[in-house]
């Protein structure tokens, strides 16, 4: 099998990378390559951003949000977890993607996991996920790709993908929550990741015998601009989310206030305002300068730039209004 090199860790340009290799790679051969990401959740393509993820978490610990190309539920990177992609030819989807996947779960027994695969998408040890992968198609072409947990961050997992159930009513695909291991316990030859990725990358590759390939010049310049255009974009990352229906009530200083409303393409629609607030103007009328308004924390608040708040809700200020919204959690 041949191999790329991917040393990249920006989630947004490995969802590119991705979609690149499977659409663009100009090689019959099946090709495989090893990489990591940096603190990030990554969605799958159906999946609602705000439904899935804690976003308040996200941004008060630096972790980014990329959507990629393939179906299934949402994940935690970070330096210490280890992706795999393979890529290649499909001529019989119920063969091919098995096959591939054995390619995986051969290499981690010959590090000695006793590894299976188990369920709709996981590689498990013990009964305790260690991988999830997932799978798309491109004309003749088949990508599968997933996730080898070697010391990610448990706490900082749980958290990420941790979303109150009463916020949203989502449509789109919800992720299955499973208990989780990390390979380290399973591999005590190695101390860093980079040590695993260097042993699986020697036995996908037959201890590379001439089988490393390279992606040309344009062909990196092409990664970057499609990563600018498209997988970097609010547009791709939130846009995309399939309709939500919204409601959350708080006691703020004018009282109780329930906001309802609908999150349809990552944006606020059809707001209203209910509970036993007091204020001087009727709340519809600000409910109607959100409209459009994308649902995150910084496009509210510019939003209610200009806009007495305490005027619709006595002695409540933007930010209060805006906390009421997503919910925020200022751990």
């Amino acid at each position: 099998m041949k191999y790329l090199r991917n040393s990249s860790t920006d989630p947004h340009y490995n969802m590119t990378f991705d979609e690149f290799c499977l659409e663009r790679f100009p090689s019959d051969d099946t090709v495989f390559y090893l990489w990591r990401n940096s603190p990030s959740v990554i969605i799958g393509r159906n999946q609602n951003a705000y439904a899935e993820v804690n976003l308040p978490y996200l941004e008060a610990h630096g972790i980014r949000l990329a959507r990629r190309v393939t179906g299934g539920g949402a994940v935690y990177h970070d330096l210490q977890n280890l992706n795999y992609t393979i890529v290649g030819r499909s001529r019989d989807l119920e063969r091919d993607c098995p096959e591939y996947l054995h390619m995986m779960l051969d290499a981690l027994r010959a590090l000695g996991v006793p590894a299976e695969l188990t369920g709709r998408n996981d590689i498990v040890v013990d009964g305790r996920k260690v991988s999830g992968y997932a799978k798309r198609v491109y004309k003749d072409r088949l990508m599968v790709h997933g996730t080898l947990m070697y010391d990610v961050d448990i706490a900082s997992l749980t958290e990420a993908l941790s979303v109150p159930g009463s916020k949203l009513d989502a449509a789109g695909i919800a992720s299955v929550r499973s208990r989780v291991a990390n390979l380290k316990d399973y591999l005590p030859q190695f101390s860093r990741v980079e040590e695993m990725q260097a042993a699986l990358e020697r036995i996908l590759s037959r201890d590379y015998a001439d089988s490393q390939v390279f992606l040309s010049g344009k062909d990196e310049a092409e990664i970057q601009e499609i990563c600018r255009a498209k997988f970097s974009t609010w547009e791709w990352n939130f846009g995309l989310s399939p309709k939500a229906g919204f409601t959350h009530a708080a006691k703020l200083p004018c009282g109780t206030v329930e906001v309802c409303c609908s999150i349809v393409r990552g944006k606020i629609r059809g707001l209203s305002f209910g509970g036993d607030f007091i204020g001087s103007l009727p709340a519809e009328g600000l409910a109607a300068a959100l409209d459009g308004c994308r649902f995150d924390r910084a496009s509210i608040l510019e939003a209610l730039r200009g806009l007495c708040v305490s005027n619709y809700f006595d002695n409540t200020s933007s930010d209060q209004l805006a906390d009421l919204f997503l919910a925020f959690d200022r751990r």
